[in-house]
């Protein structure tokens, strides 16, 4: 590639210059920027842009890359950078990444940069565009999607922090006859961010749930129908709420907070599982805290769930329980689940013993709600 300057999607790609300094040393100091990004210089000060511009981003395009401002149209002031790292031309492959500027984000601007690079990048010969974002980082996987990069996984330990520590990455990828975007999505957000009925309402897990879903998940009760059978630490459910909406974006989880509407109080968790996308077949599963309980708002929580399951295109919702769990049984037939039989010893019990798990399934038409 040359560096052409670019202009697309209402944004302008150009190169770096020397009147970018004091943007780019405020937009790589900011505390977002050096979460996501640990190689970056700490503390970025005016001499770290200075090297960039006038030896880092040189280099990147030496290297066979690519390395851009990207600048307001109508001012061309810096409002981030995007770039092409870790040619590989025997596989006609590029990493793309990115960051903006505190105050140009919100606006669109990543997704027009990358989807502006990637055409450039394309028209250049490549066939094959990775894109690579911390788990945690999904205002950038949102960006992906939207420049119509698909989830390929997740990359262990792929990523290394300032402490020289590892992280995993979630690997993103577009080939040149892939359509421009956005990437379809096999779990969209919420209509408005939540599902209610006027009593029960269902919203994505947050990090700040951490506390009342550790105190659920590590209830005598919950533990045993978990897999392995053993309560969670705080950590891991701490982890599990901060990646929910990753998990979520890439397809693989709708993980939900089950909240009393009245009051405003978590009551306790609901799940949607895609473990079969290519059949449309989903698990359901769902469980509360016991001062949430007796009231219906478990069976409200899954006709919640299953109605907009459905609404978004899966064909098969199913469910399975301990046979003791009585309760839990109750909520699904009253919601329309039909039980389709017994699996004998398919869940790990407690000691090496095995539990036996009676399988409830649903269908479009079954729902009584």
């Amino acid at each position: 590639m040359t560096p052409e300057t670019v202009e697309a999607y209402g944004v302008r790609l150009r190169l770096s210059r020397l009147a970018d300094v004091a943007d780019t040393a405020a937009a790589c100091a900011d505390p977002l920027t050096q979460r996501f990004m640990p190689g970056l210089p700490e503390p970025y000060t005016e001499e770290s842009a200075r090297w960039w511009i006038t030896e880092g981003s040189p280099a990147a395009w030496a290297a066979g890359g690519a390395s851009y401002a990207i600048a307001d149209l109508a001012t061309d002031r810096l409002l981030g950078a995007v770039g092409l790292s870790h040619p590989m031309p025997e596989r006609r492959q590029l990493e793309i990444g990115y960051w903006v500027a505190p105050w140009a984000r919100g606006r669109g601007v990543a997704t027009a940069a990358t989807r502006a690079l990637t055409e450039r990048a394309f028209a250049a010969g490549a066939a094959r565009l990775e894109l690579l974002t911390d788990e945690e980082n999904t205002a950038s996987q949102r960006v992906a999607l939207a420049a119509g990069f698909r989830h390929e996984g997740v990359r262990r330990s792929a990523g290394t922090a300032r402490d020289g520590g590892r992280y995993d990455l979630v690997a993103w990828a577009r080939l040149a006859d892939d359509p421009p975007g956005p990437a379809s999505r096999l779990l969209p957000d919420l209509p408005g961010g939540r599902l209610t009925d006027g009593v029960v309402t269902l919203r994505r897990v947050s990090p700040a749930d951490a506390d009342p879903l550790h105190r659920l998940h590590t209830l005598p009760e919950v533990v045993a129908s978990r897999v392995p059978p053993v309560p969670p630490t705080r950590e891991s459910i701490a982890l599990r709420c901060r990646r929910a909406e990753s998990n979520w974006l890439a397809g693989r989880s709708a993980d939900l907070a089950v909240v009393d509407t009245a009051t405003g109080a978590v009551a306790g968790g609901c799940a949607l599982m895609y473990d079969e996308p290519a059949t449309g077949q989903a698990m359901l599963g769902y469980s509360l805290l016991p001062e949430a309980r007796g009231r219906g708002l478990a069976t409200r929580a899954v006709q919640l769930l299953a109605g907009w399951a459905f609404e978004v295109g899966l064909a098969r919702l199913w469910a399975g329980t301990r046979p003791e769990n009585v309760a839990s049984q109750r909520v699904l037939e009253k919601v329309g689940f039909r039980r389709e039989g017994l699996l004998r010893g398919r869940l790990p019990g407690p000691d090496g013993t095995r539990t036996d798990s009676l399988i409830f399934g649903l269908l479009a038409g079954d729902r009584t709600g």
